[in-house]
């Protein structure tokens, strides 16, 4: 089987890398250049006509949507027990991911895209403010989540692979996201695991290849 991950640095496409490396997996990168459109070329566009990152090319066909390509990998590679294996639990853990991809993700597109949500002049600076607001509301349900616990669940699952993205993005905002102890903890947890450095590794010599090229 051939797996390719379209990537880009600091996005969401950090989840499914982290997770291929946890489970084991050979997989290729398309590294996917967002701040120059790349994801809006006619090749891209072939892969994922939504035009965002990420997307999984498993053996040349395309799966997109961040949820959908962690729960395909974990069900592929069920070793590496990257969802809980009790039925509650995994629907439980569902809804973490869930939450992250649309409840979450929303407000830091809010705070780095303002346009997108209100193009009137003069309106960027609020639209980043009610983003922020709404991102910390959302981080202090997480911390309560966290008390007490490593994992979302009793081992570390895709859950965790998903809010450490959202909550490292939040944290590159001018909010201060240090008040929330158990979602710092859990990104230093993160920060810790063999995947995520290799995965920090590669984001800056991607990011170094994209800034030679600019």
């Amino acid at each position: 089987m051939k797996l390719t991950l379209a990537y880009c640095p600091v996005a969401c496409s950090l989840v499914p890398y982290i997770l291929l490396t946890e489970a084991g997996a050979q997989f290729d990168v398309l590294n996917v250049n967002l701040e120059k459109n790349e994801n809006n070329s006619a090749d891209y566009l072939r892969i994922n006509p939504k035009g965002k990152v990420p997307a999984l090319l498993i053996d040349g066909e395309p799966l997109t949507e961040n949820v959908a390509i962690q729960v395909w990998i974990a069900r592929e590679f069920p070793a590496a027990k990257l969802m809980p294996a009790d039925p509650m639990a995994y629907v439980h853990a569902l809804s973490v991911m869930a939450w992250c991809a649309a409840g979450i993700h929303p407000k830091l597109t809010q705070q780095a895209r303002p346009a997108r949500y209100c193009d009137l002049p003069d309106t960027a600076d609020n639209v980043r403010a009610h983003g922020s607001q709404g991102m910390l509301e959302l981080f202090e349900i997480a911390d309560s989540m966290l008390a007490g616990r490593e994992w979302f669940f009793d081992h570390f699952t895709c859950a965790d692979a998903y809010f450490y993205w959202c909550f490292r993005r939040g944290s590159m905002f001018k909010a201060d996201t240090s008040v929330y102890k158990n979602c710092v903890a859990h990104l230093q947890r993160m920060e810790q695991r063999a995947s995520v450095q290799k995965l920090l590794a590669y984001e800056k010599k991607v990011q170094a290849d994209f800034a030679r090229a600019a």
